[in-house]
């Protein structure tokens, strides 16, 4: 009997190698030199290094005192070796919470501290990057902060319970070298909902330990050591924040110090574009200083032409 007489149609083995292509991860390798990495691709993806800039400084970021004080202590604790703590950001948009990665990174890069990126969806990924960091060279000083931003989840999204599983194993040791920070517009990632509540109230749930379900809903967010709230920003601030990335883009582009006061003109500007923004934050006092300096720039070159 031929040898390939119970071979597969070729049509089927190329949808059986699609298949499994899109469904086993490639292997995962990490250059320490790398600043930091992205995950692309989904599933079957791979760790793409990123050209990071590294502009913005700890000291850019105002009004986040405590929040930034906080994060600072606990990744130097990393760096260190020390115990420290998972971490989850939470609280409006803008104020910062996506930054304070960025600034981290320009801060500590020299003393080791390496980041990777990855989106809610590829969580699954998580134990294969973190045996690539184990698997790292033994006298390797990097530590590895895994990023992912806007998290949250749905009621009937089951990636969360990965997550779940590598927070509570991956601080294993003192010595461990990966810590997980999130950012989420919401505090507890899942969805609390009222009926939940009320259906244990009346009676009207078939489950034996109803509370269950609340707690469930709250013990990913439990997993995170450190919680970092950022709440809405108070005009002085905005305005304190605009001023310092106007003097800050000034000087850059003149090379010679400048009047910080902020004109007149320049702070009702600036409260009306937070107006029709719909609030007040470090992102938007940052979009306006580039509109504000760009429109002045573009003003003397027309002026000089």
């Amino acid at each position: 009997m031929p040898a390939n007489t119970y071979a597969l149609p070729e049509p089927l083995l190329n949808l059986l190698s699609q298949f499994l292509e899109e469904r086993v991860t490639p292997q995962v390798t990490i250059d320490p030199n790398q600043l930091a990495y992205r995950w692309v691709g989904g599933h079957s993806g791979h760790l793409e290094p990123l050209a990071v800039n590294l502009f913005l400084g700890l000291e850019d970021l105002l009004g986040i005192d405590t929040q930034k004080s906080k994060l600072i202590q606990n990744t130097r604790q990393f760096l260190k070796g020390y115990p420290a703590n998972h971490v989850l950001m939470t609280g409006t948009r803008g104020a910062g919470k996506s930054s304070l990665i960025r600034a981290l990174l320009q801060a500590y890069h020299s003393k080791g501290l390496r980041i990777i990126e990855i989106a809610r969806d590829d969580l699954q990924v998580l134990d294969k990057i973190r045996a690539a960091i184990n698997d790292l060279p033994a006298d390797c000083q990097c530590r590895y902060i895994v990023y992912c931003d806007d998290l949250a989840f749905n009621g009937q999204d089951e990636s969360y319970r990965t997550l779940k599983s590598v927070l509570d194993g991956a601080l294993d040791s003192e010595q461990d070298k990966l810590l997980v920070y999130a950012t989420s517009n919401r505090r507890h990632l899942l969805p609390q909902l009222m009926k939940d509540n009320v259906n244990i109230y009346n009676g009207q749930t078939d489950e034996v330990n109803p509370y269950e379900t609340i707690d469930e809903t709250v013990s990913l967010s439990d997993r995170f050591g450190l919680w970092l709230s950022f709440h809405p920003m108070k005009q002085e601030t905005y305005l304190h924040i605009v001023q310092h990335y106007l003097a800050k883009s000034r000087h850059s582009a003149q090379n010679e110090a400048i009047d910080t006061e902020l004109p007149a003109d320049v702070r009702t500007q600036a409260l009306r574009w937070a107006s029709e923004r719909g609030g007040r934050s470090g992102r938007v006092a940052y979009q306006f200083s580039r509109y504000w300096h760009g429109r002045e720039l573009l003003a003397v070159e027309d002026n000089a032409s």
